[in-house]
């Protein structure tokens, strides 16, 4: 059976807006606003949320930090062709 996961992320262009919005969660900022706010993926509309995927689904770089980063530790910022991430991985079976 493939791995799945259920994660959220927030996609901006810079690695220092990156790291900017990272230090804002690690001050109590809430993900979902901040995705809302920030993201330029569209799934920033839903705070973020990439909802239940499989192993393979997501691009390299995102796809490796979602199932094999730790669960519910914010990791980033983590570079693809899309931009920079932050991601949650809220959980995996």
């Amino acid at each position: 059976m493939a791995k799945r996961a259920c994660a959220v992320h927030i996609l901006v262009d810079t690695e220092a807006e990156c790291a900017a919005l990272k230090l804002k969660l690690s001050k109590g900022a809430d993900f979902h606003q901040l995705a809302k706010k920030h993201s330029t993926c569209p799934s920033g509309k839903r705070g973020g949320d990439l909802g239940e995927v499989k192993k393979g689904d997501l691009v390299g770089s995102v796809d490796k930090a979602v199932f094999s980063g730790p669960e519910l530790a914010i990791q980033g910022p983590v570079k693809s062709r899309f931009g920079y991430h932050l991601i949650k991985v809220l959980y995996r079976n």
